[in-house]
């Protein structure tokens, strides 16, 4: 059965709730950007009135090139993760790739996140919903709305009365190293009675787009933001770093920090002012 409510940490997301955002850096690159990132996002919600959970990945397994960096592992990664959310009291999230991962990562975060490409695999799904903590599950660019109900049914299968499962919208491949946003399709995932996020940067990416690496169009986020909204999602997902053109992921569709706490402020206004 549905439930249009998630409590990730202190942060809760859904039906009757304020705007929430899940934000960081791709790559946990380092303790510092970490906390710097979390810091800086952490003091712009809280003056917005939004909850933030920080995110930021451990490995990226899913990489265009053998030769791109994938991050600092998954015994670091959790360290800094651990760290942001004592220093910080932010609640924390990260990804998962395989289901050997996931008892040791649920012991650190508050919310397990299922890559886009992985959304159908049981296994992993399984070993999410066995550890009793809120899920984030992003639908694959291969999957419709409705299909995923089908990935609702095998975690409710896995774990019945659950911590809570959240989609997450991040665009569908329309065959030119583009991704289409599709919201007649983010209504149908709504209507699937679940809280949906809705990933602000992801949705500008260029799968492909350079080569050995994918591209992006950063400068679309507030537009593809102000559509989310207004079309009512719950949460907004996005990748913020201080300087993307050092970024060692992502670095061309994340945000530099000081313009992703300013679009905070420019949303919040802007849902406000038009009553969404």
């Amino acid at each position: 059965m549905a439930q249009n409510l998630i409590d990730v940490g202190s942060v809760r997301i859904g039906q009757g709730q304020p705007l929430a955002l899940v934000a960081g850096p791709c790559l946990a690159e380092s303790l510092e950007l970490c906390l710097d990132v979390a810091a800086a996002m952490r003091d712009r919600c809280r003056s917005l009135g939004i909850g933030y959970v920080f995110k930021a990945s451990f490995d990226k397994a899913n990489r265009s090139s053998i030769e791109s960096d994938r991050g600092p592992g998954m015994a670091q990664g959790l360290r800094w993760l651990r760290q942001v959310a004592e220093r910080l009291g932010v609640p924390v999230a990260t990804d998962v790739h395989e289901s050997v991962q996931v008892p040791q990562v649920a012991q650190t975060v508050d919310l397990l996140q299922i890559p886009a490409f992985l959304c159908r695999q049981t296994d992993l799904l399984t070993a999410a919903a066995h550890t009793g903590k809120p899920i984030n599950v992003k639908k694959g660019q291969f999957m419709s709305p409705s299909e995923m109900a089908y990935v609702a049914q095998k975690l409710q299968h896995a774990h019945q009365g659950g911590a809570g499962l959240m989609f997450t919208e991040r665009g569908t491949f329309f065959g030119y190293h583009r991704l289409v946003n599709d919201f007649v399709g983010l209504g149908d995932l709504m209507d699937l009675g679940y809280p949906v996020c809705f990933d602000v940067t992801h949705s500008t990416q260029q799968p492909g787009g350079q080569g050995a690496r994918s591209g992006g169009r950063p400068e679309r986020a507030k537009l593809l933001a102000r559509c989310a909204i207004a079309a009512g999602v719950d949460c907004l997902f996005l990748e913020t770093h201080p300087d993307p053109t050092s970024a060692q992921s992502d670095a061309d569709v994340m945000l530099p920090l000081d313009q992703a706490t300013d679009l905070l402020g420019e949303l919040i206004c802007w849902r406000r002012s038009n009553g969404t």
